[in-house]
């Protein structure tokens, strides 16, 4: 399920995330970078239907 395939792919990017930094997280709870929900968003907007992108100069000016 879409559901599923989100929870499982953020699962397997946190695992390599903690893998590959070996040493760099303390023992307990880790706050890993908001990239890696990023990926996985990114990863799952096909699905959805959704197309992103950038915001124009005028756009961003403007936040």
């Amino acid at each position: 399920s879409f559901v599923m395939s989100n929870s499982f792919t953020n699962q397997v990017l946190a695992q390599i995330e903690l893998w590959t930094k070996k040493g760099q997280h303390g023992v307990g709870v880790t706050v890993l970078p908001k990239k890696l929900d990023e990926a996985v968003a990114e990863a799952h907007l096909d699905h959805l239907g959704v197309k992103l992108t950038k915001l124009s100069d005028d756009q961003a000016g403007y936040l």
